[in-house]
């Protein structure tokens, strides 16, 4: 998918971490892009005005929260109401929480689950009749092995490597890739790892149609960097 210049590029999550920085690469390919915060309102707006002075297009700020049905439906709606369609949506917005399963409560295990997985299949579903090109939804090394204390964050990336794979096989005309990023220096690590701007010039290059990839493969960061 080459030549991204006024494409319109929808990231959720994007107001810190591996999403600012993917924001950061799609605006220096002057990109229309729709940039989300859930909390970090400030960040967001910060990501707006810099992303403006890297060359995008145009850029629009919107509060989301995945885990809420009406968040979802009225930020596509606003979205398609600016821009009329949706060229690359990159599900993004994750949680990790560091516990042994025995101690994580409910509200752990619910709000790794509903953001991570819930909330990417209903933004998935919602935004799909007006995507017209690819689906980028981000998972981890963790959804290809499991590792303790992050026991429900590696199931909810498990299940999104496998609604990715079947996606591909129903979806035509509309390719789904999935990046795998492994230890990345963002808030989840406490800022350990690869550097977060590594990984989303991976997201772009795929994203570039730079890489031989079939709908609903995996994209291992760790092992092109």
């Amino acid at each position: 998918m080459n030549g991204l210049k006024n494409k319109v590029v929808f990231i959720t999550g994007s107001s810190i971490g591996i999403g600012r920085e993917t924001a950061y690469k799609f605006a220096k390919e002057e990109c229309k892009l729709v940039i989300t915060y859930f909390k970090d309102r400030a960040e967001g707006m910060d990501v707006s005005k810099k992303c403006l002075g890297l060359g995008a297009s145009e850029v629009f700020v919107l509060q989301l929260n995945v885990m809420e049905d009406e968040s979802i439906k009225d930020t596509v709606k606003k979205i398609i109401e600016k821009f009329g369609g949706i060229d690359i949506l990159i599900n993004n917005a994750g949680i990790i929480v560091w516990k042994k399963f025995k101690d994580q409560t409910y509200e752990d295990i619910e709000n790794q689950t509903r953001t991570n997985f819930e909330g990417l299949v209903k933004m998935t579903k919602e935004c799909l009749p007006y995507v017209k090109g690819l689906i980028i939804n981000i998972a981890s090394g963790a959804g290809l092995e499991g590792y303790p204390e992050i026991t429900t964050y590696c199931g909810t990336k498990f299940a999104v490597r496998g609604f990715s794979q079947a996606l591909a096989q129903e979806l035509k005309e509309i390719k789904v890739y999935v990046i795998n990023p492994g230890v990345t220096a963002t808030r989840m690590n406490d800022f350990h790892g690869t550097k977060p701007e590594k990984v989303a010039e991976i997201i772009l290059n795929a994203a570039k149609g730079n890489y031989k990839l079939k709908s609903g493969e995996d994209v291992n960061v760790w092992e092109l960097l």
